[in-house]
This record gives C-alpha cells, structure tokens and sequence, in this order.
C-alpha cells in the first residue's frame, strides 16, 4: 500500500464560528479514530498557530536563509495533515472525502508519498 499526505488547507480569511471548538475537535477525532480502525491512519498533527519558518539556499551561494513565515498575507495556510496508506489516488480521495475539513469551508490536498 502506498502512503499519502492529506495536507489540511484553509483560507486565512476571518473564520465564521460553525460551532464550538470541542465539538469541531471531536468530529475530526472521531473521523481518525473510524480511519485507524479500517487500517489507513499511520499519523496526523494540527500545526501551531504561529507563523513557522521558511528556508531557503541562496542563489548565488550555498549560504540558507532562514525567514518567519508563511505570511499572514498568504491567502491560505496549511493547519495539519494526515498520513494514510491506501492502493491509489482514488482510494486515498474516498478516504479524505468525508474528513470533516471539508464541510468547513477548507480544502485538503491530497499528495502520494515517495518512500525512501
């Protein structure tokens, strides 16, 4: 089985409050607990609400700079992932399609990872 990253997306506009944060944080528990108990959850993470970091190697050099961000200017952030295995993209997207990220008004990006 392959391995893919559900990479949690969502617009950096003011959010609409939808319900309360328990109740939303459950949902999200409860969908992974049902995806481990089918054998596809091998991990997941929300990210922190700070801003991170982002490197980067020089043009003309091999010095890396290192700079906060994503921005808050950014149009979206990436607020947590989900690793899966499944056979293919089309299992891994059935899988994602009912992650309660998606009735919120986000999007999930869906990315096979290249084992090493």
């Amino acid at each position: 089985m392959a391995s893919f990253m559900l990479l949690l997306h969502r617009s950096n506009a003011p959010r609409q409050r939808t319900g309360d944060v328990a109740s939303i944080t459950r949902e999200y528990m409860d969908w992974a607990d049902r995806i481990r108990a089918q054998g596809h959850l091998k991990g997941s993470a929300k990210l922190t609400d700070d801003a991170g970091k982002v490197m980067r190697a020089g043009a003309s050099d091999a010095r890396v700079t290192t700079t906060d961000g994503p921005y808050a200017e950014s149009k979206e952030i990436v607020g947590g992932y989900f690793l899966i295995s499944a056979p293919d993209y089309a299992e891994a997207c059935r899988i994602a399609a009912d992650c309660p990220h998606l009735k919120y008004g986000s999007h999930i990006e869906v990315r096979q990872v290249q084992e090493l």
